[in-house]
């Protein structure tokens, strides 16, 4: 076989997803894998596409077999594998050799590797890559990040492996440096919000009325009809649906409350704060996680307590109000994400293409979602403004508020637990709220601090009267 057009290094699932995606698209693949007995394991599996995929089990012959310059995507787990695996490859590359990070890296990380890169005049790629296993081997949603001419010289390859969107792919270049990757940190934290409203109506519909996990899963059926058609309802309504095949039970009922996480989400939390763009939902969402990871306390709080939660009166709530809530609650944590991308963007000098980011995430991804077309329309008209008041989502809003406004007062009410509808009623309360009350928190602040405040009727930084009287007693 000739030389391959492009490398991956990481047979894991989605590495070994990702190869045989490239070589079902018709690109030539080499790939390598640190424990080279799961290199003829993988060439076995591959079956027909195998004779697009050379494999290599020493690192020298995997680079020597790529076609210059040489493309080579690293599919390692994020952080120091993906350091150590550059400095173990860098000496066997030329100049004009380019690496791409496609794994969940912290794009502070992506940062520094393209710093890094672009003082050495090598190229550097770092891709988010979302869609999870079946979108790495069926077409993912690829967020770029790295200098437009690294992009590309390989845009071809990942806009042919991507998904599509009638016809159009689900592949974008996002910017400099970290971009690609901070994209993808803030579609994972979007996900994470997405999912925890959606299993804070699941549990509204369990423990508030009483309904066993078939019941819900056909919930999820309908409402996947209508606005909230997305994959993560879809799959909802399956997981709900589905029996253990050991005990003949529903799936959801023996599966442990104790959700895992590969940090994604946190860190968006984390440079929400760090930026001062607030996502109260995605933060709800993954402290929510956090809490459900320390079970020990729960248990230890329900035996001291007992249970606070309560069975909703009959007809409390309906399936209706329950939709509404779940509408409202989606479309205001995708404002948050996408307030989130328009400040990293002026701050990080990125010029990110939000309507395209919309679009890239209409298949593919986790969080494709129906109402992303609506929103890459809304981004194309005003890019920096809120989704929030765009006028199609402002119309949505108005129509639905009612319903998150009565699930999440009315689940608290009965002690159901619902951080992520509660905090998206809360953002809207205060997103509507012409004065809030932050003048006691800046008076507060001049009072112990003398940080000063603003005055409604005069401008420039001002002091209360309680400050001469504080120093001078």
């Amino acid at each position: 076989m000739s030389a391959a057009e492009i490398g991956v290094i990481g047979l894991g699932t989605m590495g070994a997803m990702l190869a045989l995606n490239i070589a079902d698209n018709g690109f030539s693949v080499a790939v390598h894998n640190r424990t080279a007995a799961r290199i003829p394991e993988f060439l076995e599996k591959a079956g027909d596409l195998a004779e697009k995929i050379t494999g290599h089990a020493e690192l020298k012959d995997f680079v020597q077999g790529l076609a210059s310059p040489r493309n080579i995507i690293l599919m390692v787990p994020a952080g120091d594998a993906v350091d150590a695996q550059i400095a173990q490859l860098r000496p066997l590359l030329d100049a004009e050799d380019m690496i791409i990070d496609a794994g969940n890296a912290n794009f502070h990380d992506s940062e520094r590797r393209a710093n890094e890169a672009e003082k050495a005049g090598i190229p550097f790629l770092g891709i988010g890559v979302s869609g999870g296993a079946e979108g790495a081997r069926f077409g993912p949603s690829i967020m770029g990040g790295g200098q437009p001419a690294a992009w590309d010289r390989v845009a071809h390859i990942l806009k042919a492996i991507s998904a599509k969107y009638e016809g159009q792919p689900c592949a974008t270049y996002m910017g400099i440096g970290g971009a690609g990757h901070f994209v993808k940190t803030v579609h994972n934290g979007i996900e994470y919000a997405d999912m925890q409203l959606i299993a804070e109506a699941y549990g509204v519909m369990r423990d508030g009325m009483g309904m066993d996990a078939a019941a819900c899963g056909a919930v999820f059926d309908q409402w996947n009809e209508g606005l909230l058609q997305s994959y993560l309802i879809e799959i909802s309504g399956r997981v709900s649906a589905a029996t253990d095949p050991e005990t003949g039970t529903p799936m959801l009922d023996m599966i442990l409350d104790r959700a895992g996480q590969k940090g994604t989400g946190r860190w968006t939390v984390i440079e929400s704060q760090m930026l001062g763009a607030p996502v109260p939902v995605i933060e709800a969402a993954v402290v929510a996680r956090n809490l459900s990871a320390a079970r020990d306390l729960r248990l230890a709080g329900s035996e001291a307590f007992g249970s606070t939660a309560d069975a909703m009166p009959s007809g409390a709530l309906s399936f209706g109000e329950l939709e509404q809530a779940l509408i409202a609650g989606k479309i205001l944590s995708y404002a948050q994400g996408f307030e989130l991308l328009t400040k990293a963007s002026a701050d990080y000098g990125w010029a990110l293409p939000m309507a395209e980011i919309a679009e890239v995430w209409r298949e593919g991804c986790i969080i494709r979602s129906a109402m992303l077309n609506d929103m890459a329309s809304a981004l194309t008209d005003a890019p920096e403004r809120n989704l929030a008041l765009a006028p199609y989502f402002a119309n949505i809003l108005k129509a639905n508020m009612a319903g998150l406004r009565k699930v999440a007062v009315t689940a608290m009410g009965a002690g159901q637990p619902v951080p992520a509808l509660a905090a998206a009623l809360n953002y809207f309360d205060t997103l509507t709220s012409a004065r809030t009350t932050a003048n006691m928190l800046q008076a507060q602040r001049d009072y112990f601090g003398a940080h000063s405040f603003e005055r409604t009727d005069n401008d420039g930084a001002h002091h209360g009267p309680w400050l001469d009287q504080h120093l001078n007693g």
